[in-house]
């Protein structure tokens, strides 16, 4: 019955329209050649710039979308065989300075006055690159994926300027051909231009976008036309090395200092203008900012996204197919705790309809473990279909290499392989009203066989009023991710979800309503092993600070034991039924103060009839430009019969953001987690000495609390350097 009924769904998502008319055809902004030199400096005194057509008249998207824009902004475009250049003019409504966070490269959207540009070089409102900048002239870039979503962790090379004066501001960039990809010969791009004004809590662009959906939609794009088609980039290599060296002391583990010296590489090839070829070798990721800690209370494996720069360009192709909670493929399976000996990588675009990715990665082994030297290989290939719909196919290969089990031994045993096959229909209409999602996937594993399928569909409506989704899934007993996140088998899951927003005509508020969500899971036989039911109602300020309470009613029939308190203490009982009620609120503050706070609590019952109090907060300060301070803060009280009694554990966090300049940053970030009785501190320097290019120190210290007895501390000193031709 329960597959019967999938197969309904996935019908079902298949057979809605999706008409193929572009919503804002007629904006059209003409972009023409330019033989003379434009020096970016934030000043528009190039005779280049002269002849260059305005995209003005902005539209208002927040607060409301009924009118045009309250602050003036005026955007001119123009490129020559290398380059394409932009020059923003961002007027001031009201007297006053600019209100941003620091000079932190990809800052937070909704707390900086900031002009970003969205472009689509395929024209086919589904992936492209976003450029932008603060009005302090921090940068912000990333990669386009989902028709409105923004990755902020690619980085690639351009060069930006901001300058103030007491009536505007103004952004002058000059993005490489080189660092973008664009199909060959096409003159018509997808484009729309962004604008945040804090001091109005005003949201603008040039193209109008509905307020129910992101300025980044690329749905409501309107078209830049070339007037010849962009050059061709011809051979673009790049090749990035770093040396590092730095030294490791385990003193939990009292083991002596371990001192590293390595090198490596990646290679960027640009097969066509469209289709990359990516290298590594012995790559190092020892950067990378650490993940934050949160309080951990599930049954299941937490989520943590990826942040190595060598699997985030087009890592939707890979990253995305599936949902949050059934994800074939999750990169961070690949080398953590492993070495990675090499990758390479082939993604991009074929034509305006076929995109291509093909990954292949090598680990090393590991002799404590016992781990053996193991292969990944990903392909990928999705088709554009009607207006912004796909169809995507994945396939998943994860082999262990020169592999002999070993009897008899304490040491973990690990699989000779595990495969994913898996093709997905990805629904977008052309005015973005109706998204949604099916999927199926079957596993390949040793001794596993019979009910290794995944079969799931969500379909959401969203107009400026109602938000309707319907969501559902099923997970066979024997499907089995090893390279792939998957929290939970053996179960079929359906989750509805409606709210409704109203807008009041006068006063302090500027949207409120109710939203409703219904979770529930079941096992083969339909009986239910889980519910979570929320039920909220949120207040929008024309601050644009937001109130939310809302009510809980949660149902939980373990199928596994489990400890309430995730700190190793008894567990209950395997077949054990729980249901509680508890209430939630949460407030943030409005984003245009130098002060900044939010706060949510959660108190109700628990399992065993028990309660929990929940207060969390956090609190920012910023010294305008340079200097950002976060602090957070976490406790619990969970209260239980014997064996487990009160326990009461917090979590806090700080973090300083220092930038001296839009290439110079400093940033330390502490952590203090009671659950798993850790301190972690992270601190890191990085200079951007050439775009691209950078000089980093990274010092680790993992602490005991009490006596602060210390765990772990490391050191290292990495150069990286971005040549191209």
């Amino acid at each position: 019955m329960i597959k019967e009924y999938c197969l309904l769904c996935l019908l079902g998502l298949l057979w809605l329209p999706a008409l193929a008319q572009k919503k804002n055809e007629a904006y059209r902004l003409p972009i023409h050649k330019t033989t003379l030199p434009v020096h970016i400096d934030g000043v528009m005194d190039e005779a280049a710039w002269q002849d260059a057509a305005v995209a003005g008249d902005f539209f208002m998207v927040l607060p409301m979308d009924t009118s045009k824009a309250r602050v003036r902004t005026e955007v001119r475009m123009t490129y020559d065989d290398q380059n394409l250049y932009l020059i923003a003019h961002c007027y001031k409504a009201v007297p006053g300075t600019y209100f941003v966070e620091s000079l932190r490269r990809d800052f937070e959207f909704g707390k900086n006055d900031n002009f970003l540009l969205f472009m689509d070089p395929f024209d086919d409102q589904t992936n492209g690159f976003s450029f932008g900048a603060n009005a302090a002239g921090a940068q912000w870039d990333g990669t386009m994926y989902g028709g409105g979503s923004v990755d902020l962790n690619w980085d690639n090379k351009w060069v930006s300027v901001v300058k103030n004066d007491p009536e505007k501001w103004v952004l002058e960039m000059a993005i490489p051909f080189t660092t973008i990809r664009y199909k060959k010969g096409i003159t018509e791009w997808g484009i729309n231009f962004s604008r945040n004004d804090l001091s109005t809590t005003e949201k603008s662009s040039w193209a109008p976008v509905p307020r129910q959906f992101p300025t980044a939609s690329l749905a409501y794009s309107g078209v830049l036309v070339w007037d010849q088609p962009p050059p061709a980039t011809g051979a673009n290599v790049s090749v990035i090395p770093y040396v590092l060296g730095g030294v490791f002391k385990n003193h939990e583990a009292e083991k002596p200092p371990v001192y590293q010296k390595k090198a490596g590489a990646d290679v960027k090839i640009g097969i066509t203008s469209a289709l990359n070829l990516d290298l590594t070798i012995n790559p190092d990721f020892s950067q990378v900012e650490v993940d934050r800690q949160v309080t951990n209370l599930d049954r299941f494996e937490l989520f943590f996204p990826e942040r190595r720069q060598f699997f985030l360009e087009n890592g939707d192709l890979f990253g995305n197919f599936g949902n949050t909670t059934i994800r074939p493929f999750f990169s961070r399976r690949i080398g953590l705790g492993v070495p990675i000996r090499a990758g390479a990588r082939l993604s991009g675009k074929l034509n305006k309809d076929w995109r291509i990715g093909v990954m292949d990665m090598q680990t090393g082994p590991v002799e404590e473990t016992g781990l053996p030297a193991q292969n990944f290989a990903i392909a990928t290939l999705q088709r554009r279909v009607f207006a912004r719909s796909s169809i995507g196919f994945l396939f998943v290969n994860k082999e262990s290499l020169d592999y002999h089990p070993k009897q008899d031994t304490l040491q973990p045993t690990y699989s000779q392989y595990n495969r994913n096959i898996g093709l997905e229909y990805n629904l977008a209409s052309s005015n973005n009203v109706w998204t949604g999602k099916a999927f199926v996937l079957k596993s390949f594993s040793p001794g596993k066989s019979g009910d290794d399928l995944v079969q799931a569909a969500n379909l959401e409506y969203r107009s400026r009023h109602w938000t309707v989704q319907l969501q559902e899934e099923y997970v066979g007993e024997n499907y089995t991710a090893e390279v792939g996140y998957v929290p939970r088998n053996n179960y079929f899951k359906i989750n509805p979800v409606v709210s409704r927003l109203f807008f009041p005509r006068g006063g302090p508020v500027l949207s409120h309503g109710p939203k409703a969500s219904l979770t529930y899971f079941f096992d083969n036989a339909l009986n239910r092993t889980d519910n979570l039911n929320l039920l909220f109602y949120t207040l929008t300020f024309r601050t644009q600070s937001t109130f939310t309470v809302g009510l809980v009613d949660e149902y939980v029939h373990l199928l596994q034991p489990f400890d309430p308190t995730n700190m190793g203490r008894d567990t209950l009982a395997r077949g054990t039924k729980h249901h509680w009620n508890a209430w939630r609120t949460e407030f943030v503050s409005k984003p245009q103060s130098v002060f900044t706070y939010a706060f949510n609590t959660r108190y109700g019952k628990y399992y065993e009839n028990g309660t929990w109090l929940n207060l969390a907060g956090e609190a920012g300060y910023r010294f305008q430009p340079y200097v950002s301070v976060l602090a957070s803060a976490s406790y619990n009280d969970i209260r239980l019969p014997e064996s487990w009694g009160d326990t009461k554990f917090w979590l806090v966090g700080s973090r300083v953001n220092v930038t001296m300049t839009n290439k110079l940053f400093f940033s330390t970030f502490l952590q203090y987690n009671e659950q798993t009785n850790n301190l972690n501190i992270n601190t890191r320097f990085q200079w951007r000495y050439q775009p691209a290019s950078d000089l980093y120190i990274v010092y680790t210290d993992n602490y005991f609390p009490a006596p602060f007895s210390i765990r772990s501390r490391a050191l290292v000193l990495k150069l990286t350097y971005w040549w191209n031709r």
